[in-house]
């Protein structure tokens, strides 16, 4: 089902001698910073590839695949899966963006992902913070 698959050097192309491919962009969207520490874990058609937050290529024999991604803290969280075609010659974009919160799915397409779960959070964080002002204004 997969044929030899080889990991992308820095410019994403495949290894001298290997034959025609297509590409699967996958941009991690956030950062370290802005999303998890623990990078998400990506899946192609049932195999883990080694990620980072940002772009990822990889060189990937003509044929339906399968991405499938999640994040990992205690629990799995943030599961997302989009199948699609890839074309000799073909680059195929896809974007993933991780949830807010650990109780909802990630988003994954072929264009940039909104970001699952940000109004939940901040209405959370919006009750935290009433509760917060009613407790000081009770003890004043």
């Amino acid at each position: 089902m997969i044929a030899r698959m080889t990991m992308p050097d820095h410019s994403g192309q495949p290894a001298p001698g290997q034959p025609p491919a297509g590409w699967i962009d996958l941009t991690i969207q956030g950062s370290h910073m802005t999303s998890n520490m623990i990078v998400p874990t990506v899946m192609l058609n049932g195999y883990q590839m080694p990620t980072q937050y940002g772009r990822n290529v990889f060189p990937v024999p003509p044929g339906r695949w399968t991405v499938d991604m999640y994040t990992q803290w205690t629990w799995k969280f943030g599961k997302a899966s989009l199948s699609f075609d890839v074309a000799d010659g073909q680059t195929v974009p896809v974007f993933y963006a991780a949830p807010a919160t650990t109780f909802q799915k990630g988003a994954i397409g072929h264009v940039k992902q909104k970001k699952p779960g940000v109004l939940a959070l901040i209405a959370v964080l919006a009750v935290l913070v009433l509760v917060i002002v009613g407790i000081v204004a009770l003890t004043i």
